[in-house]
């Protein structure tokens, strides 16, 4: 069994306070066994994108930054594999983006968010670019894992992508507020029956600007089915045990791979 952890954290105003926290409910996942573990989606800034501000601008970091430098070396000392969002500066670009690190603290890659709304309160267009990496599946030491932002989560186009690539657990970072929930749990649960696969979604928690966005973070199996029930809304530590087998044996009951028809699919590549 692969026991994994997500962390539900409310975020203050201060980053590097927000990062001290977040490594500390990371130790305390690690202790408890979890081999994987994820965060909410831009988990140590405050929900910035409520707003359109150049001065936020200031927060993004590349890659080689002290934010994943830092979740490098906490993944080599915890052994264990992170997939944690970051707001990504490259060259003169931006993104909101998932960083993988191997438990040996490698950076295995990074997914950028493609899916991007642009409504009240979440004016992502305002801050980043449309992601250029497409749907990597990255292949750690504990399960073959894509990643899937928030917004993307409504478009099965990914997860069905990834699950081709032979993903077993997709990790969904996400700020999702107001009375959402119900939504938000039949849109993953039936991504991932179509896939049959397990999809872990870690929501921020906590009351912000305009915001209150209320956790319910959960994990579910390759039936669609809730394996961790929805945690409260307050911080916390989502634990799940999966058996990645699982995967393969829900594909050989629900034969959709199987029974796919993708000749006759072009209209879903069309603009």
């Amino acid at each position: 069994m692969l026991k994994i952890a997500g962390i539900q954290m409310s975020c203050g105003k201060d980053p590097e306070a927000n990062l001290k926290k977040a490594i500390g409910m990371m130790t305390l996942a690690a202790e408890r066994g979890a081999r994987l573990i994820a965060t909410p989606q831009l988990f140590h800034l405050p929900w910035f994108a409520f707003e359109t501000r150049k001065d936020y601008f200031e927060w993004a970091e590349t890659v080689e930054g002290p934010t994943v430098s830092r979740l490098r070396e906490e993944a080599a000392r915890l052994g264990v594999v992170l997939v944690v969002s970051f707001f990504e500066k490259d060259g003169d670009s931006y993104y909101n983006t998932a960083a993988v690190i191997e438990k040996d603290g490698r950076l295995l890659g990074r997914y950028r968010k493609i899916h991007l709304p642009q409504i009240p309160l979440w004016e992502e267009k305002s801050y980043f670019k449309s992601g250029d990496l497409g749907f990597p599946v990255f292949e750690t030491s504990v399960a073959r894992i894509g990643v899937q932002i928030c917004w993307d989560n409504f478009f099965p186009e990914g997860s069905r992508i990834m699950a081709l690539q032979g993903a077993q657990l997709l990790v969904a970072p996400t700020a999702a507020a107001f009375a959402s929930q119900s939504r938000w749990e039949k849109m993953i649960c039936a991504n991932a029956i179509a896939n049959n696969l397990f999809i872990l979604r870690i929501n921020r928690v906590g009351k912000e600007a305009r915001q209150h966005f209320y956790g319910r973070s959960f994990c579910v199996n390759p039936f669609g089915e809730l394996i961790a029930s929805p945690t409260g809304a307050r911080d916390a530590v989502l634990f799940s045990e999966l058996d990645l087998n699982e995967v393969e044996e829900t594909r050989e009951i629900w034969t959709f791979f199987k029974d796919r028809r993708p000749e006759l699919y072009r209209e879903l590549s069309q603009p």
